[in-house]
């Protein structure tokens, strides 16, 4: 599309590579595919959908004839929000059951919780949200957004005039991994722009958290000194109902103090009265308003797969779409599902995103994608009031971290290698 600028890659194949021979000693029967999503607990809210459009994309992919000539079968297991149950799903989904990849989890700690399984058992997992960077791993694909292809460009647009030239800030978060490193990387970032320290106030909440009067009241109260004041919200789950409640119930209002989500979409949005949220923002690198024909298409197969027009598309939907398609065309590229082959296969894939171009997978194992600021609308929707000129290349190691700022990931040989030390020229990080 001529109004976003793409990256290209030669890079294709068809299954018709495969040979025979290959294709018969992987066996004639179907190709599993392991969806590892909470369907139970305080991050049902999000995952479920995740779960939904998984079964879906592996529908449509065997109505055009399957993988490798094989059907592909979804296993479905929920850990119901529990992490170290995240851990035990996807060894019984990889040593049980023997899929030949995972598409899941959402919050950065359950991730976390299962790599080391991914590792040992040398299989391949798919992570569709936006997370902390900070990490690149042989088996893991990260096609959701790192800081710099969300959180920083958030800050970025709501410094600038047309975001309202903010000078305060609220980091408000869910208390794990995912807020508490992106908020280190925004408070440095804020610092490196001439922030001082007593305009920035940071406040972690547990999962599920609900009495939010107090926390409010202090937002309320910090964004009452005389300058402009914003909240950059890593909320995660279910208690994002309750905090945006309690900010109308206090009068907070989208001119007064605005808040960028990182981890609201529509699907959030869905179960709460909207009308006191309008003009409150959300980053991501999707919406379901987007008007391009690829979107329009797969709003319309959602739908229709669902049986429920009211069911609303978000961001991590579309990282499975484009995560789940570029697994499929580095399949067919190796003409084999071995994840060492998949893993040397998928470097350089490009496939159609929903926003009107192409995303690449980059040897860092993150994904090029758009960054779009959108306004939080009456019908649950978002209007995009800002976006990237082109795409986005997804940062492992954050430049505004000291340790971070010196390792690159690259994971073609020869250096296959997470966190290589580019002052110490060796793999493996270190100070």
């Amino acid at each position: 599309m001529d109004r976003r600028s793409f990256l290209k890659t030669g890079a294709a194949a068809s299954a018709m590579l495969a040979a025979p021979a290959l294709v018969r000693a992987q066996g004639a029967g179907p190709i599993k595919v392991g969806v590892l999503h909470s369907l139970s607990g305080t991050m049902a809210i999000s995952e479920t959908t995740l779960k939904d459009v998984m079964l879906m994309l592996i529908e449509e992919q065997n109505r055009n004839g399957g993988l490798l000539g094989r059907e592909l079968q979804p296993v479905v297991v929920d850990p119901a929000s529990d992490w170290p149950l995240f851990a035990e799903k996807a060894r019984e989904l990889i040593e049980k059951d023997q899929v030949a990849a995972v598409f899941g989890c959402w919050t950065s700690v359950s991730r976390k919780s299962v790599l080391p399984v991914f590792k040992e058992l040398n299989n391949l997992l798919f992570y569709p949200v936006q997370y902390e960077g900070e990490e690149s791993e042989r088996n893991v694909f990260y096609t959701g957004a790192a800081p710099n292809q969300q959180a920083i460009p958030a800050v970025d647009y709501l410094m600038s005039e047309d975001g309202g030239s903010v000078e305060r800030w609220v980091l408000a978060g869910t208390d794990y991994v995912y807020p508490r490193t992106t908020n280190k990387i925004l408070e440095a970032y804020l610092k490196s722009k001439g922030v001082a320290a007593e305009d920035i106030m940071i406040n972690y909440t547990p999962f599920g958290h609900s009495d939010w009067q107090t926390i409010v009241s202090d937002i309320k109260a910090f964004g009452s000194a005389g300058k402009k004041t914003a909240v950059v919200s890593t909320i995660n789950g279910d208690a994002n109902v309750p905090f945006y409640k309690e900010l109308a119930n206090q009068g907070i209002s989208a001119e007064d103090i605005p808040v960028v989500a990182f981890s609201v979409g529509e699907e959030e949005l869905a179960g709460l009265d909207t009308s006191p949220l309008v003009g409150h923002l959300a980053a991501w690198n999707y919406f379901m308003s987007v008007d391009t024909p690829e979107n329009a298409d797969f709003i319309a197969k959602w739908h229709a797969f669902i049986g429920d027009e009211s069911r609303v598309t978000n961001d991590p939907m579309e990282a499975h779409y484009i995560g789940f398609n570029m697994w499929v065309k580095a399949v067919e590229k190796a003409g084999t599902t071995d994840p060492d082959a998949v893993i040397d296969a998928i470097i350089g894939v490009s496939v159609p995103n929903l926003t009107g171009g192409c995303s690449t997978m980059m040897p860092n194992h993150h994904i090029t994608k758009p960054v779009l600021v959108g306004e939080i609308q009456e019908d649950g929707q978002f209007d995009v009031v800002w976006e990237t000129p082109g795409l986005v290349v997804g940062d492992a190691w954050s430049d505004y971290l000291p340790d971070s700022a010196k390792l690159i990931a690259d994971w073609r040989a020869p250096m296959s290698c997470g966190n290589f030390n580019v002052e110490l020229g060796r793999c493996g990080g270190g100070a």
